[in-house]
């Protein structure tokens, strides 16, 4: 075979090896992502759950289950925009909440990174404390202005706990063993599983809140007093 012809032989060879390649790490890609997106949607029965949870509600915090009107709202400490919905209906729905006149139901996501992670499996252990609904306005009130900057450490989650109003032993430990970590997993794969894809998202007695709404607080509560909130 001529040299030219060798080269030519040679060159195409590569060519196909090269070409497989690339296919092959883009399927490998493709498979891991799909394999991810199918783990992403299954809960774990096998972790350790919070008092106020339970899978029937999403995995949620739930205050007052026997309340007729219910409010999931899905946030993750970390969110900036959850803070401003905090900013202008915290109050309002903590109020309905404490009042018992709504079933709130809390379902802290983790995407943004570890820190929402901590912040969420923190909080969740103020709630076995009857603590939730104090943890979670501390928690927006202290919001770092830099995600995942290392200014929610679980020596920080605790003293902030403490300023919260709960100041038990166990809070403390659980905040340190990071009992509930494991836990956040399975808000958020419920949460993939009814398309909730930002936050803050709030469904009332299953019904989206209209996205004008959020940072409304007549809107809303508007929307609260036709759903029966008096």
């Amino acid at each position: 075979m001529p040299l030219t012809e060798k080269k030519k032989t040679a060159k195409k060879t590569k060519d196909n090896t090269t070409r497989n390649l690339t296919i092959g790490m883009v399927l490998f890609v493709v498979v891991i992502g799909v394999a991810f997106s199918v783990l992403s949607n299954k809960t774990n029965s096998h972790v350790s759950i919070p008092s106020a949870v339970s899978a029937t509600d999403g995995y949620g915090i739930v205050i007052n289950k026997d309340a007729k009107v219910r409010v999931d709202i899905w946030e993750d400490f970390q969110c900036p925009n959850c803070r401003n919905f905090e900013t202008v209906a915290g109050n309002y729905l903590n109020g309905l909440a404490r009042d018992g006149k709504i079933k709130a139901v809390f379902h802290p996501l983790t995407f943004i990174g570890p820190e929402s992670i901590l912040a969420a499996a923190a909080a969740a252990c103020t709630s076995d404390q009857g603590k939730f609904l104090d943890m979670h306005t501390a928690l927006y009130n202290n919001q770092p202005s830099t995600e995942n900057s290392g200014a929610w450490t679980n020596i920080k989650l605790k003293l902030l706990a403490i300023t919260a109003g709960d100041t038990s032993k166990s809070t403390q430990s659980c905040i340190d063993s990071g009992k509930y970590t494991n836990w956040t997993n399975n808000v958020a794969a419920d949460g993939a599983k009814k398309n909730v894809n930002a936050t803050p998202t709030v469904f009332i007695n299953g019904v989206q809140l209209n996205q004008a709404h959020y940072l409304n607080l007549p809107a809303l509560q508007a929307d609260l007093a036709a759903a029966g909130v008096k």
